[in-house]
């Protein structure tokens, strides 16, 4: 008999709700996956944002998450809203599952509706070929691609936007932020590609553009989120929260 995957739904709380017990949890299921991090090192860096969604089991027993920061930039004369994703985990029994990914879709569209006039963007650092996948799954238009034509206009903002954030750890020519010792890399079980994987367009590119990503490199990854450039399945689910907004 084939076991089934425990139901899990999708909360997002400001950050500063979270009680020890649920960043302790949240170390522990990060510690599960990547090394060379420390629980101090996680909790600055948690504390450096301002949302997480948590994804739970039935249980309540947390199965995944990813912190997100929220802030505005003016780019060349422009205001621009930034959303930028921290870690992202969701243990591997989940793997699969699409609530996180709605909650966040939904979190955006609502991020949108309130300062529509306002272009907003995706700043995603991908230190795993799973989390870069995310971008053709939501996106038709994100930089780095391995379509090339697919919204270049996008590396100058994002060249911006990583050197902001990351100062001179960013390598602006390999387009990777690059730490003098690792903040965290996946743990060798988790690095691993498969060939199955590796065949992949969107895999085969992470790899020849991240490679050092087993020591903890972060490709630097955007993308507008706006109605135009979704997938339809990420559309949906971003108009659903702009309804809410609206409401």
């Amino acid at each position: 008999m084939i076991a089934r995957r425990p139901h899990t739904s999708a909360q997002i709380v400001e950050v500063t709700t979270l009680d020890e017990g649920e960043r302790r949890a949240m170390y522990a299921l990060y510690e599960r996956y990547y090394e060379s991090s420390s629980w101090p090192l996680f909790a600055a860096d948690l504390a450096g944002k301002d949302r997480v969604v948590l994804l739970r089991d039935d249980g309540g027993v947390l199965q995944g998450f990813s912190t997100l920061a929220i802030y505005q930039r003016c780019f060349d004369g422009a205001p621009v809203r930034v959303l930028f994703s921290g870690d992202t985990i969701v243990d591997e029994s989940q793997w699969g599952q699409q609530a996180l990914a709605f909650a966040w879709l939904r979190l955006a569209g609502t991020l949108h509706a309130e300062q529509p006039e306002l272009p907003l963007y995706w700043l995603l650092i991908s230190k795993g070929h799973r989390t870069y996948r995310y971008l053709p799954t939501f996106s038709r238009a994100f930089h780095p691609s391995p379509a090339a034509d697919t919204d270049s206009d996008l590396g100058p903002l994002k060249d911006f936007l990583a050197r902001d954030r990351f100062g001179e750890a960013y390598d602006s020519a390999a387009g990777v932020v690059r730490f003098a010792e690792s903040r965290g890399q996946l743990r060798p079980r988790y690095a691993e590609v498969s060939e199955a994987h590796a065949r992949l367009p969107e895999v085969a590119f992470f790899l020849e553009r991240n490679p050092g990503y087993v020591r903890g490199d972060e490709l630097v990854c955007l993308c507008k989120l706006a109605t135009d450039t979704l997938q339809p399945i990420a559309r949906r689910a971003f108009l659903a929260g702009a309804r809410t907004a609206q409401a």
